[in-house]
């Protein structure tokens, strides 16, 4: 059975930092592009960061940009959100999708995690 677990969430400070992980079994992990997308209640799923199959190109969300760091480990079966000085904004439900077609990963996916709850709070 294919399946992503997300972890590395929690409750963190602004201007703090955290470590998501995304632990893939069950697929060929490393012929996937992999993206992390952020929901909020209320709001639409935002599309935060992907990185291609091998590891060599990645993307990034403006709000983003300079703050949050993506990386895989094909080795590993593992893909990773490195999130620094964390915004208040930044509280979300985040999850990990896997994504072979190219298409917008907030809607459409091959597979997607069950999400780890990052919440930016003093």
């Amino acid at each position: 059975e294919a399946q992503l677990v997300e972890s590395g969430g929690g409750v963190v400070q602004p201007g703090g930092s955290l470590r998501l992980s995304c632990l893939a079994s069950g697929f060929g992990f490393s012929g996937y592009d992999m993206h992390w997308v952020q929901e909020a209640p209320g709001k639409k799923p935002e599309w935060v960061s992907g990185i291609s199959a091998g590891g060599t190109r990645t993307w990034y969300e403006d709000f983003v940009k300079g703050r949050f760091t993506i990386s895989r480990d094909n080795a590993k079966n593992t893909v990773y959100l490195q999130m620094n000085n964390l915004k208040p904004e930044d509280t979300a439900q985040y999850y990990c999708v896997a994504n072979q077609g190219g298409s917008d990963p907030r809607y459409v996916y091959d597979y997607r995690g069950q999400g780890t709850q990052v919440t930016v709070s003093s």
